[in-house]
């Protein structure tokens, strides 16, 4: 199973249907330096880059398009926040030149990639960011939650703000009777797949369902895409939800028990969870960066429900034009700026130095098969 941002002001639209050829440019200009293909003498490459998946990355990759697309006047960049899921089924259906997912392929996935590809597929982090529990209760501004709390919220066996296990961890907090409306994606989602892995990890005996990126339980309400998960939540009275911490906005968010100490979501907290994460096993690890997280973690300062996004691109194009406008436009992607950029959009963690060096020599693979 997979293991595992507000709008910007720039829209970002798709052209479906279109084969992974559709791009083109006159030459080739992208490099290994991450520069996105731009030189101070201006750029050459031109065409249409289509993409599909995360509704999370939607805000970064406002960011990632203008910025490319500044240094590329000629190229256009296109994305439609469909849900990871829906990204990584248009990816291998060969609708799209990329993906992106806030989980990482199945094995089946990748099997079914590289089919298409005709050759390797190739996905990379380009960033990290915490899942916020949001929520939304009148006279409620701090709220602290036990992973086992957090579990019985989800799977409906706590159906009261003033329930006794909430109030033991909320000493001196004004607890309505209010009944708990528990809102949930219901769409494909690798912030789902990233949050029932979660829940699957610390509080097996609530959660049966399995780490998945299709909510499993039929109760609560569900939301379509991150905006319709903060729109649910906002909107009602004593809801709660799973989303990006960056488009928390004005809702609260729960601080999570780790260790000994309740941890806020943060981009800091989100990343140190990293230093204990390993590789998934069994992958090639020149050309996937997948990463099991290190969902029980018990450290100081960490924050375990986090999601790490990735892109998706095969490791051939039928066309050399299309390759060179893939590759250079992951590289601006995992580049300093390109991170700096999604990091002030969206308010995603960066991805670090040793990280980037991996990540740009899978990307630096793309080429073409002919």
């Amino acid at each position: 199973m997979p293991r595992v941002l507000a709008l910007g002001a720039v829209s970002l639209t798709v052209a479906l249907g279109l084969s992974a050829c559709g791009a083109s440019n006159e030459s080739s200009s992208s490099d290994s330096s991450g520069n996105g293909g731009s030189s101070s003498s201006g750029s050459s490459m031109s065409g249409d880059l289509n993409g599909a998946g995360s509704s999370a990355q939607e805000a970064a990759m406002a960011a990632w398009k203008a910025g490319f697309q500044t240094a590329n006047p000629d190229v256009t960049v296109n994305y439609d926040a469909v849900g990871s899921s829906g990204g990584r089924e248009q990816f291998i259906a060969g609708g799209v030149e990329f993906a992106g997912s806030d989980s990482y392929f199945t094995t089946d996935e990748l099997k079914a990639a590289a089919k298409t590809c005709g050759g390797p597929a190739i996905e990379v982090p380009v960033y990290v960011s915490p899942i916020a529990i949001v929520y939304n209760v009148s006279g409620v501004d701090k709220l602290q939650l036990t992973p086992q709390t957090l579990t019985k919220i989800f799977t409906g066996k706590i159906t009261k703000w003033n329930d006794p296990a909430i109030a033991a961890e909320n000493p001196g907090a004004k607890l309505p009777s209010t009944t708990i409306s528990p809102v949930h994606r219901s769409d494909g989602s690798g912030t789902t797949a990233n949050f029932t892995e979660y829940l699957d990890a610390v509080d097996k005996a609530d959660y049966t369902a399995g780490p998945t990126d299709t909510w499993p339980i039929k109760s609560g309400e569900g939301a379509d895409g991150t905006s319709g998960v903060i729109a649910a939540v906002s909107s009602g009275n004593g809801t709660i939800g799973y989303a990006d911490a960056s488009q928390a906005g004005q809702l609260g968010k729960a601080s999570i028990k780790v260790g000994d100490a309740y941890v806020q979501p943060s981009t800091a907290a989100a990343s140190k969870i990293l230093d204990e994460s390993k590789p998934v096993p069994g992958r090639n690890s020149k050309n996937d960066l997948a990463i099991a997280v290190n969902r029980t973690s018990t450290s100081a300062g960490v924050y375990p429900i986090i999601l790490v996004s990735y892109q998706m691109t095969c490791s051939t194009y039928d066309s050399q034009s299309t390759a060179n406008l893939v590759k250079a436009f992951e590289q601006y992607v995992v580049s300093p700026a390109g991170q700096e950029a999604a990091a002030k959009q969206a308010g995603s963690a960066p991805i670090t130095e040793a990280l980037r060096s991996k990540a740009l020599k899978a990307i630096n693979m793309i080429g073409t098969n002919k």
